[in-house]
C-alpha cells in the first residue's frame, strides 16, 4: 500500500465519525471553517477612495510589507502623526476595533524585530593577508577575526578566534586525511581509518615523551602539526614502496608503535633527528658552489682549449655568419628597405610601426604607434607536479599572468625591432674578418661579451668587454655611441643608463689615475668600428674567443671570427636546436652559483665575460678526467692517446688484479 502524501488532511472525512479504516487520509477531527462574511456586514464596512476616485473595500486593500526597524524614535513619531500619544497607547488598546488603534497596533507590529534580526552574524573566513577588509585578516595576522558591524549600524563587539595556520591557503596545515595517490592501494576510508590508528600511537608516544621531566627530551616532542605530518608520512611511504600488501604492513606498523615504550619511542626518534641534520649538510654540501680543479696548469689549459673551438658545421647550425653578403645581396637588401618606407615589426610587443631616422619633421618623433605595452619576460609553462596529467598554461614571470590574459605589464615611450638578417646588418656596419697580426703573442683566450640597445637602425653594440683567459684580467670595458638615434638603451638587461653615458670620457683623452675609493668611470669609444678596432688589437685569428651565444656578439660588433668556444655548444640543451641554455641557468646548474642578481639594474658584461670563462674550464676538467681514465697522457703542451701496447698491459694488470682477488687457480695446480 502507497503511503499517504498529505493531500487531503485538511478536508473533513465524509464518512466521519463512521470511518473504519485505519489509515484514512482524511480528516477525523472538527475543523473550524473561517465563516464566511455577511454580506451586509461588508457594505456597512468603511470604504476607501483610491485616486481616480474609485471606491474599495477596506479587505482587500493591499497591506504593506512589515518594516524591519526597532528605532523607537520613528515610532513615536509615527504615533503622533496619527494624533495618538506615545504615553496613551497601551497593549490593550491596540487591540480595540477602533481604526486609529488598530493602524497604530499594526504599526506597531511591524516596528516589532524578530529575534533573528538582533543575533550577531559570524563574517565569512578570510582567503588570504591581503587587505585590511572588515572581517578579515590583514597582512600581519593577529590570529582574531574582527566581526563586522549589523543592518542598523550598531557594531558587534564580540571577536573569534581563527588558527593563523588554517586560515592561509599557501602552505596550509594539512588535516589527517589521506593525501592524493595516482594509484591509491585502498579506498578513501580504509586509508583514513588507518592513518587515525597509526596517528593515535604517534600521539601516545609524544605525550609521554612529553611528560618527562628531562630537558633534553624537549627536541625530540613533536607538535600537532608535525604528528599529522608524521602520519601522513609514513602512510604514503608504505602505499608507494609496498601497495600490493599496504594493508598488511601498516597494520604491523601499528602493532609495532602500540608495544612500543617510551625508551624506544625516544631512541628512534634520536636517529631520526640526527639523520635529518646528515641530509641538511649533505644538501647543503651539494648546492654549495663548486671549486673548479681541472688537475692542468695554466699553460697547459690554454692548450686544452683548441679542443673545445666549435666546428664550421657547429656554428652554422648555431645561426653564426660564416662569410660577409655579397654586393649583390647587399643591393637587394637595401631595394627592400627602400620599398618597406620605414615600417617595422615591435620586438616587444609585435605590432607594426614605423621609423623615421632623423626624425619627423611635422613633430620631431623617431617612432609611431604611441607607447608599448608589452611583458619584459618570455612566457613559460610552470613545472608539471606529480601526479597531474595535463600541462599547465604558459605564465609571465614578471607578473605571473596567463598568456593572453592582457596585452602587457609594462609600458615603454616608443616601440622598437632588431634585425637578424645579415644582410641587413651589412648595410648598417660592414663585417669584417679578424685581422692577423703575426707580430702579437697571445697569451690564450678572451673572453668576453657585448651589451646591445635598441636604436633607429635596430639593436646595436653600446658596450664590449674583453677579459684574459684563464686569469680573468680586465683587457677592455667602453661604452660605445650607437650610430642611430636612441630609442631605448633596454637597461634591465644591459646595465646601461643614460647616466653612463653623462659620465662617460672619451677613449682618446688622457685620464689620471682615479681614487680606488671613487668607482672608475667608464671610456667612451665614438663609434662601433672605433670599438671594433679597440677590440682586433687584442685578437688574431688563432686567438679562442670565448662567451655565451657568441653568435649575437659577433653580430652586434660584425666580426668574422673562426675560433669560437661557446658554452651554448658545449653545454647543449637536451631537446636540441633552437633551445638552448641560459647563461644563468649554466651557472646555476654547473657551478651552483647565482649570477645576474641586479633585478632592474641589468647585467654586468664584466660578471658574463668571466662566468663564460669559468664554465670553460669546469668543462676542461670534466674532459681531462674522462680522457685520464681512457689512457691520455700530457707532456708540456701536447696531449697523447692512449697506445695499443700500454691498452694490452692495463688490461693484464686488471686481470691479475681480479686473480689475486679471487686467488689464483695456476697457482693451487702447481
Amino acid at each position: 500500500m502507497f503511503s499517504s502524501l498529505g493531500h487531503f488532511k485538511e478536508i473533513q472525512c465524509p464518512e466521519y465519525p463512521l470511518c473504519t479504516l485505519p489509515k484514512c487520509f482524511f480528516a477525523h477531527n472538527n475543523i473550524s471553517r473561517p465563516q464566511k462574511q455577511d454580506s451586509a456586514q461588508r457594505k456597512t464596512s468603511a470604504p476607501h477612495r483610491l485616486e481616480n476616485g474609485e471606491e474599495k473595500d477596506e479587505a482587500e486593500v493591499p497591506r504593506k510589507r512589515r518594516r524591519m526597524s526597532d528605532n523607537s524614535t520613528d515610532l513615536d513619531a509615527r504615533k503622533s502623526t496619527l494624533g495618538v500619544p506615545s504615553h496613551s497607547v497601551t497593549d490593550h488598546n491596540l487591540t480595540q476595533p477602533h481604526h486609529t488603534a488598530s493602524t497604530a497596533g499594526k504599526n506597531n507590529d511591524r516596528d516589532a524585530l524578530p529575534a533573528t534580526a538582533s543575533r550577531p552574524i559570524s563574517p565569512p573566513l578570510p582567503r588570504g593577508p591581503r587587505a585590511n577588509r572588515a572581517g578579515q585578516v590583514s597582512g600581519q595576522n593577529t590570529g582574531k577575526i574582527s566581526m563586522p558591524t549589523t543592518h542598523n549600524g550598531n557594531a558587534v563587539t564580540s571577536t573569534r578566534k581563527v588558527d593563523k595556520k588554517k586560515v592561509t591557503r599557501a602552505g596550509s596545515v594539512e588535516s589527517l586525511n589521506p593525501r592524493m595517490l595516482p594509484n591509491p592501494p585502498e579506498s578513501h576510508p580504509i586509508r583514513l581509518k588507518l592513518i587515525k590508528m597509526l596517528h593515535e600511537q604517534l600521539v601516545r608516544l609524544n605525550e609521554e615523551t612529553g611528560r618527562s621531566q628531562d630537558l633534553s627530551n624537549k627536541d625530540l616532542i613533536l607538535s600537532e602539526h608535525e604528528l599529522i605530518t608524521e602520519a601522513l608520512d609514513e602512510e604514503e611511504a608504505m602505499a608507494k614502496k609496498s601497495p600490493a600488501v599496504y594493508s598488511n604492513v601498516i597494520k604491523s606498523r601499528i602493532m609495532v608503535l602500540k608495544k612500543m615504550k617510551v625508551e624506544d619511542w625516544k631512541v628512534l626518534r634520536t636517529q631520526k633527528l640526527q639523520s635529518a641534520k646528515i641530509d641538511t649538510t649533505v644538501r647543503d654540501e651539494a648546492s654549495a658552489p663548486k671549486l673548479i680543479e681541472t688537475d692542468l696548469t695554466t699553460s697547459e689549459e690554454i692548450a686544452f682549449l683548441s679542443r673545445l673551438v666549435a666546428s664550421q658545421q657547429d656554428r652554422r647550425r648555431y645561426s653564426y655568419v660564416l662569410a660577409a653578403p655579397t654586393e649583390k645581396e647587399l643591393e637587394q637588401a637595401k631595394k627592400g628597405v627602400e620599398a618597406a618606407l620605414g615600417w617595422e615589426q615591435c620586438d616587444r610587443c609585435q605590432m607594426r610601426f614605423q621609423v623615421f631616422p632623423g626624425r619627423r619633421e611635422e613633430d620631431g618623433a623617431l617612432t609611431s604607434g604611441g607607447k608599448c605595452t608589452y611583458h619584459w619576460t618570455k612566457p613559460r609553462r610552470p613545472d608539471m607536479v606529480k601526479g597531474q596529467t595535463k600541462a599547465r598554461e604558459p605564465m609571465y614571470a614578471c607578473c605571473n599572468e596567463r598568456l593572453g590574459q592582457s596585452s602587457g605589464c609594462t609600458k615603454a615611450d616608443s616601440h622598437v625591432f632588431k634585425i637578424s638578417d645579415p644582410k641587413r646588418l651589412a648595410l648598417v656596419m660592414p663585417f669584417e674578418p679578424t685581422p692577423d697580426q703575426s707580430n702579437y703573442d697571445t697569451l690564450g683566450g678572451v673572453s668576453f661579451d657585448c651589451e646591445m640597445g635598441y636604436t633607429t637602425l635596430g639593436m646595436e653594440l653600446i658596450r664590449l668587454t674583453a677579459l684574459s683567459w684563464p686569469d680573468e684580467r680586465e683587457l677592455l670595458d667602453i661604452l660605445v655611441r650607437p650610430k642611430g638615434e636612441i630609442l631605448d638603451l633596454n637597461s634591465r638587461y644591459s646595465g646601461v643608463w643614460l647616466e653612463d653615458y653623462a659620465r662617460a670620457i672619451s677613449y682618446k683623452a688622457n685620464v689620471p689615475e682615479s681614487n680606488a675609493a671613487v668607482p672608475p668611470t667608464l671610456r667612451l669609444a665614438e663609434s662601433p668600428e672605433a670599438a671594433r678596432g679597440l677590440l682586433f688589437k687584442l685578437l688574431t685569428p688563432s686567438t679562442p674567443l670565448i662567451g655565451h651565444a657568441l653568435e649575437n656578439d659577433l653580430n652586434a660588433t660584425r666580426i668574422l671570427h673562426p675560433t669560437i668556444v661557446d658554452t651554448c655548444i658545449l653545454f647543449p640543451h637536451p631537446r636540441g636546436v633552437p633551445l638552448r641554455w641560459g647563461l644563468k641557468a649554466l651557472m646555476k646548474s654547473q657551478l651552483h652559483r647565482d649570477i645576474q642578481m641586479g633585478g632592474e639594474q641589468g647585467h654586468d658584461p664584466r660578471e658574463d665575460a668571466r662566468s663564460a670563462g669559468e664554465l670553460v674550464r669546469f668543462k676542461i676538467g670534466q674532459s681531462w678526467k674522462k680522457m685520464k681514465r681512457e689512457g691520455w697522457t700530457i707532456s708540456g703542451k701536447e696531449f697523447y692517446p692512449p697506445t695499443p701496447a700500454s691498452s694490452l698491459l692495463d688490461a693484464l694488470a686488471r686481470d691479475k688484479t681480479k686473480e689475486n682477488d679471487k686467488g689464483s687457480p695456476l697457482g693451487a695446480k702447481m
